[in-house]
């Protein structure tokens, strides 16, 4: 494991200096409130780092005090999943005496150094795209870090690991369409305009992709991959149909599973008859949609209440806690059982 960097009196002058700016050049950058072009600001962001700076305004947490607040990263704040998680986390961190706030990831450094110039007394992160060298940063910068494994984390040292049960859930729901007499199963990927599409190192696709290759069945051209809106994904998946035969879906999320579904109907097939549909996340809109979409529940309540105890036994315990395992349920719905 990475020894944690020890911290010294560091002030702004003294990254003014080695980063050849002004004292002002560095508060715009840090606080980020007047624009600072970009050589000045790469510069600044490189002296911090360097000299392990932390503003003085939060000395108290040096001193061992701490802020009391731990940040949620994840992908998109508005993914419904997310608000359920750091609702359930908050209760379990206000009885500790710590607040939580959601932030999404934004995949820019000025992000890692505003956490840890704040000094957050821990970081629960379930992003998928959030970067490896993000995360050790903010471990060697002394922060808690727990994950919420979607994808591999083998070669980072120091965090948490909390596996939610994708890789698996992911496997039982081919399972259950091979049950089903389903042969003809296809994965839809997520949407991005950021080129953020799954890989064999994201846990979903790869229980996908397991299970499939379990059973003998072809996967590599069942893949809807590659949309950047959803109108791209209804297109390709329209093409895929004309080409293919296709008698079960399984979305990425509930969202990807739905519009899927709205276009499999639209184009005169029958749910759940023809082709079956399972979403992920278990989300509201499961109940809302005709017919209502099975999907893969988690352990919301569980995984918020464990993370919350992971970081808070970080605080007083020198070892990092062993990874904590959480099962999924399948929740069955008109979408596959008529």
């Amino acid at each position: 494991m990475k020894k944690k960097k020890e911290f010294s009196y560091v002030t702004r002058a003294d990254v003014a200096k080695k980063a050849g700016v002004s004292v002002t050049v560095v508060s715009y950058v840090l606080n980020n409130n007047r624009y600072v072009d970009k050589d000045k600001r790469d510069r600044v962001l490189k002296a911090v780092k360097e000299l392990n700076y932390t503003p003085n305004t939060l000395a108290r947490a040096l001193k061992g005090k701490g802020s009391k607040h731990i940040i949620f990263i994840v992908e998109n704040t508005s993914n419904e999943r997310f608000g359920i998680l750091v609702g359930e986390m908050d209760k379990y961190a206000y009885e500790k005496g710590y607040v939580v706030s959601l932030c999404a990831n934004r995949n820019q450094p000025e992000l890692i150094q505003s956490i840890i110039s704040r000094r957050f007394d821990g970081v629960i992160i379930s992003s998928i795209s959030f970067k490896d060298e993000y995360i050790e940063e903010l471990v060697n910068a002394g922060i808690p870090v727990v994950v919420l494994v979607s994808r591999d984390y083998d070669s980072v040292d120091g965090v948490a690991k909390l596996d939610t049960g994708l890789y698996q859930g992911a496997r039982d729901c081919v399972k259950y369409f091979y049950n089903q007499g389903r042969r003809n199963i296809i994965y839809i990927d997520r949407i991005s305009n950021r080129n953020h599409f799954s890989t064999m190192s994201d846990f979903r696709y790869r229980g996908f992709v397991h299970q499939m290759e379990e059973y003998g069945l072809p996967y590599e051209n069942h893949i809807i991959t590659g949309c950047a809106s959803e109108d791209e994904l209804r297109d390709k998946l329209g093409g895929y149909l004309e080409n293919h035969a296709v008698d079960a879906v399984l979305g990425r999320n509930d969202k990807m599973a739905c519009v899927a579904m709205n276009a499999v109907i639209s184009k005169g097939y029958k749910v759940p008859s023809e082709i079956g549909f399972i979403g992920f996340d278990d989300s509201s809109v499961c109940r809302l949609v005709t017919p209502t979409l099975t999907s893969v529940r988690m352990q919301e309540e569980n995984i918020a209440e464990a993370a919350i105890n992971m970081l808070y036994r970080m605080h007083t315990e020198p070892a990092v806690p062993e990874m904590v395992k959480f099962s999924t349920e399948l929740i069955i719905r008109h979408s596959t059982d008529s």
